[in-house]
């Protein structure tokens, strides 16, 4: 009887995962670069805006120069295996929070169901309704707020 063999995200710790496996957690719905505001009376509620990063495709919400990101976005935060005890203030249906937590990865997920606009039909990510961040002042982001974590 042959042994089934649990996906990399079930059997691996975040640490445990190559380059490949770690950048596959990634669904593609570009929250994480939608700009947030932090709630001066709440220091856990981060609220995310539909105002989107400058290096942000509004429609495919892929970065737009992901290799040299931190270079054009000195703030933009790099997730790594070591700071996934800070992931709370990512979406709570994003692959690595997921995986943080010891949760399996949801239906739409391209690792499960091999489809990478799945995330998309799914309507989790913003694709085609987010906006550009140099459209919006920055005094006027409080307005756009879609979500709240936290």
């Amino acid at each position: 009887m042959a042994q089934i063999v649990k996906p990399f995200w079930q059997r691996k710790t975040l640490e445990q995962l190559d380059e490949q496996e770690w950048e596959s957690l990634c669904d593609g719905c570009g929250l994480c670069c939608l700009q947030k505001l932090e709630d001066e009376d709440d220091a856990q509620a981060i609220y995310y805006t539909r105002v989107a990063c400058k290096l942000l495709d509004l429609n495919t919400c892929q970065c737009s120069n992901y290799p040299q990101r931190r270079d054009f976005v000195p703030d933009c935060i790099q997730l790594t295996p070591t700071s996934a005890a800070g992931f709370a203030w990512l979406p709570p249906t994003c692959g690595y929070r997921l995986v943080a937590e010891g949760k399996d990865l949801p239906v739409w997920h391209h690792l499960v169901c091999g489809d990478r606009k799945a995330v998309h039909a799914a309507g989790i990510s913003q694709a085609g309704r987010m906006l550009a961040e140099n459209a919006v002042a920055e005094d006027d982001w409080e307005d756009q707020i879609i979500f709240r974590v936290g």
